[in-house]
């Protein structure tokens, strides 16, 4: 047996107005969409914002349904509209602000598990890393140069 160490890096500012402007404003952009999620049920309301490579930005929010799952998370929701409308364009940056509805909430909130393989799959495709910023409603922003340090042991179409 061998045992193998996967190491991962962020970059953690203290809050948004550490970011530079573009930055900023995109991260704004993610916590206004936060407030269009429909979220009944779990209560918790997640925005996205994209910045694709033709300069277009494209907003998601969490989509709740009572049949689970029939829902959809905001990543998943705004990269599948960036998917389907500009097909050519590449993701250059993903902008994630999560909150449950009735309070604050300062822990950074990265991708889920599904919408982390999705973004794999559009990282992969498009062969250039996806800067990923992500935090909660207020405080510190995490920043990922790549889904590669949210999920480094990757399934891809190479395995099937």
């Amino acid at each position: 047996m061998k045992q193998i160490t996967i190491t991962t890096s962020f970059s953690v500012y203290d809050s948004l107005n550490e970011l530079n402007g573009d930055d900023k404003d995109l991260m704004l952009k993610a916590i206004e969409a936060r407030k269009n999620a429909y979220a009944p049920y779990s209560k918790f309301n997640v925005g996205v914002a994209i910045l694709l490579d033709n300069g277009q930005v494209v907003l998601g929010s969490n989509q709740e349904n009572a049949a689970y799952p029939s829902g959809l998370c905001a990543e998943r929701v705004a990269i599948f509209y960036a998917g389907s409308n500009y097909p050519e364009a590449k993701i250059l940056k993903l902008f994630i602000s999560a909150s449950p509805a009735d309070k604050e909430l300062e822990n950074p909130i990265p991708p889920c598990g599904a919408c982390r393989q999705s973004i794999a799959e559009y990282e992969i495709k498009q062969d250039l890393d996806i800067e990923i910023f992500f935090m909660g409603s207020i405080g510190e922003v995490y920043k990922s140069n790549s889904l590669k340090n949210l999920l480094p042991l990757l399934f891809d179409k190479k395995y099937l």
